[in-house]
């Protein structure tokens, strides 16, 4: 027989759940070598009763050092200052999240601290987590927030050192893009590893799951993929990350290009279908693959744009990343990641210079969407949106004493993607990625400030 569990009665079982788990332990907790860190947090048990409501002294041992605000700063990613994240910086919106019955404010610093923490503290970010637009469409269950609030608590304390905010006066953007979005997203996957793994007998070489990242330039996909490659090492699982840029051609494949191609100003600079090293990305998957063991490892591509005053060209392999195995996971992003070559008059419809890339899309399967498991689909709304964030972008690194695309290079630069956009994503929104089960991909709306949002 089903039984309906009411909001009130769930929160007081999650609450009591979290107050039963008097000793939590083994949560790898991020490690620097200028800030060593224990890997174990301590909590009071204190009784719970509909009469005393609260956690008594719901502390943390003060051993948990990470949690102190006068930790030394962490390595972030280096774009951060300029990569238009105002969600780190937003203070437009700074409020409790809720207040009592009667009007007072409830604390809304829901992560543990060594001070005490209210029970209503904790019940705020259940509620908060449960509101979220993407919970019921990866299964995650009012219950299943419950049971795991620990593990909430400690993901997003390890984003706030990731991105240097701090945990106990987080904003609302702030508090809704690491519980609304990046930390479900990151549980998703989590699921999709376990789903992979099992299809695997024990002793079995279990090669990583690749999860591809399909977004718009400029709508955060690459500060998300790193939140989520730092969210898996720090739970023990060796994660690496790839993108389309990485395959692009070297200058002089660049060059070549655009010879063969006079006036197409689709392909007279890096971005679009044949401006990509596919052999190359063919021989990077295939070796990331093969990383099952302890002790095996790679150098991975990476791709300098500041190059040739901007046009680009592949970095120094000296200077490229060493992944080790055994990987859990390759997370591998970029904006045309799943699109599908369309026939002739449709493409040309949108714009005749995109038939050669057209052509060119052809190939793409079987250099990259083929070897993608599970597919994140970030969606938006409009594709105009990317001049808009592109020109934040720009304004950051002018800000940040970068050099910065003017205005007019900005528009020029999107309106060489803009077809590509046109054309590919509404069948891709519509069919998603070729080849892609449809119960491994995972479709996100996001608004123009790129947060998530329930689909239409």
């Amino acid at each position: 027989m089903a039984v309906a569990i009411s909001g009130s009665s769930l929160i007081s079982s999650t609450l009591q759940h979290y107050n039963n788990r008097i000793y939590i332990r083994d949560y790898p907790i991020p490690c620097h070598s200028s800030n060593p860190i224990c890997n174990s947090f301590n909590f009071k048990r204190r009784s719970f009763s509909p009469s005393s409501p609260k956690f008594n002294d719901h502390v943390v041992n003060p051993s948990s050092s990470y949690l102190s605000s006068k930790l030394s700063p962490i390595r972030t990613h280096s774009s951060f200052a300029a990569c238009g994240c105002s969600w780190i910086q937003d203070n437009s919106m700074v409020h409790d999240y809720a207040t009592t019955t009667n009007g007072t404010s409830k604390r809304c610093s829901a992560l543990p601290t060594t001070n005490t923490v209210d029970v209503s503290s904790v019940s705020d970010l259940f509620e908060f987590i449960c509101s979220g637009p993407l919970v019921n469409k990866i299964g995650i269950t009012p219950q299943r927030v419950g049971q795991s609030i620990d593990k909430w608590l400690l993901y997003g304390s390890q984003l706030c050192r990731l991105f240097q905010l701090n945990e106990l006066k987080l904003t609302i953007p702030q508090k809704a893009r690491l519980y609304h979005y990046y930390i479900p997203v990151f549980i998703w996957c989590e699921d999709q590893i376990a789903l992979h793994n099992s299809k695997f007998k024990d002793g079995d070489d279990v090669p990583p799951l690749v999860i591809g990242f399909s977004a718009p330039q400029g709508c955060g996909k690459t500060t998300l993929v790193f939140a989520l490659d730092y969210l898996f090492k720090t739970t023990k699982k060796k994660s690496a990350t790839i993108s389309v840029d990485d395959f692009y051609l070297t200058a002089e494949g660049q060059a070549e290009l655009r010879k063969k191609n006079p006036g197409n100003a689709l392909l007279e600079y890096r971005g679009n279908a044949g401006s990509h090293d596919l052999k190359l990305s063919v021989e990077t998957l295939e070796a990331l693959s093969k990383l099952t063991k302890e002790g095996l490892k790679m150098k991975v591509p990476r791709y300098n744009k500041s190059a040739y005053s901007g046009r680009g060209d592949r970095a120094d392999s000296s200077t490229w990343p060493e992944v080790e195995g055994p990987l859990s996971v390759i997370l591998f992003e970029g904006w045309m990641l799943g699109f599908k070559p369309l026939p002739a008059d449709v493409v040309k419809a949108v714009d005749p210079q995109l038939e050669v890339v057209n052509k060119n899309l052809e190939a793409y399967y079987d250099a990259w969407d083929k070897y993608i498991d599970a597919w994140v689909v970030i969606k938006i709304q409009d594709p105009s949106y990317v001049y808009r964030w592109r020109l934040q972008a720009e304004i950051a690194m002018r800000q940040d004493g970068q050099a910065g695309m003017s205005d007019e290079e900005v528009n020029d630069f999107v309106s060489r993607y803009l077809p590509a956009y046109k054309a590919y994503l509404p069948t891709l929104y519509a069919e998603g990625p070729s080849g892609s089960d449809p119960d491994r991909v995972l479709a996100i709306d996001i608004d123009e400030e790129r947060n998530p949002i329930l689909a239409n």
